[in-house]
């Protein structure tokens, strides 16, 4: 049986990749922390692209598509650093589901960011309008966003005051956990874009630097790192693909896979920038060098949707669970 992508999800890889090349970078990232330039490429060309809208039913504007589909993007959109983030598009499709302003999320007209029940909002800079639990209920309303200090200013961090709401939901436990399991499916893509960027990057250094007349390439120990980080790279995108094709296809296997994908792009995306910062010495520490950019979004990521620690433990609890 063939476990990889197959021709469709790699065309739509490749033209991910080179839409998002074009219109998001480090270079911006680094940009909207130095000067507060606007996240790239920001909701108004991803969703004009579509790529965001994915997981929206056609009915609604969107694309029909599956959640790997998004995944896939997602990957991609890692690997440039991004924002907003597609994790955001994913959840608000499922907590809107049949909801009328839906096709607003669809259209971009509303800017929609999803309010947990503690932590900063993801993306809720630039949002208008925000979907949250209250006793057990989904609502949607505005809010006043209060921003905060940003490691990573492409993740649009803020406090969120939720304004008057209206009820969307009476009973949503469900699709509230549905919604925070695809989102860290998506989130897991594009920790596993981010991880695979910095492996390039460590593995095309070590190829080029020398040291005592060798490239450090050579040395045992620099390979070893970069192996240890090219093994966890793999092995989360085993663990991205299953989570994104139970979500589309096998939904008793969702909360386990989803969990693992969560805690495994945190531990590997934080490992994959720390190892890159080491094999690139002392130019991996300096502000001009792109490695430290990861490692912010890293440090920022292995706390959205619960940490690692959580994730790790739900993993255990249900892989018990299942055996009895």
């Amino acid at each position: 049986m063939n476990f990889d992508l197959d021709q469709e999800h790699l065309d739509l890889a490749g033209g991910a990749r080179e839409f998002l090349a074009a219109s998001a970078s480090p270079a911006a990232a680094r940009a909207a922390l130095e000067e507060g330039a606007a996240v790239r490429p920001g909701r108004a060309e991803l969703v004009k692209s579509g790529f965001a809208t994915i997981t929206i039913p056609e009915s609604a504007g969107g694309g029909g598509g599956s959640v790997l589909q998004l995944a896939v993007v997602a990957e991609q959109a890692g690997r440039v650093l991004a924002g907003p983030s597609l994790v955001t598009f994913a959840r608000a499709a499922v907590l809107l589901a049949g909801d009328s302003r839906l096709a607003g999320l669809a259209d971009g007209s509303l800017a929609v960011a999803v309010a947990d029940d503690d932590g900063p909002v993801l993306d809720a800079i630039d949002g208008d309008t925000f979907l949250a639990r209250r006793d057990g209920a989904l609502v949607c309303g505005p809010g006043t966003v209060t921003a905060r200090e940003p490691i990573d200013a492409t993740r649009g961090l803020g406090d969120v005051a939720l304004g008057e709401t209206v009820v969307l939901a009476a009973d949503a436990a469900d699709r509230w956990r549905r919604g925070e399991r695809v989102g860290r499916t998506i989130l897991a893509a594009e920790g596993l874009g981010a991880a695979a960027r910095l492996l390039e990057m460590g593995v095309a250094y070590a190829k080029q630097r020398q040291a005592f007349g060798r490239l450090i390439g050579s040395y045992q120990a620099v390979k070893h790192l970069l192996v240890d980080v090219y093994v966890e790279v793999e092995q989360l995108r085993s663990l991205v693909w299953w989570a994104a094709w139970a979500a589309d296809r096998a939904p008793a296997e969702l909360p386990l896979a989803a969990a693992a994908a969560k805690a495994a792009a945190a531990t590997t995306l934080e490992h994959a920038a720390e190892a890159v910062i080491q094999v690139h010495g002392g130019i991996g520490f300096t502000w001009e060098h792109d490695a430290h950019l990861y490692w912010r979004r890293a440090k920022v990521d292995r706390f959205l949707l619960g940490d690692d620690v959580a994730a790790f433990d739900e993993v255990a609890r249900l892989a018990m669970e299942a055996t009895r």
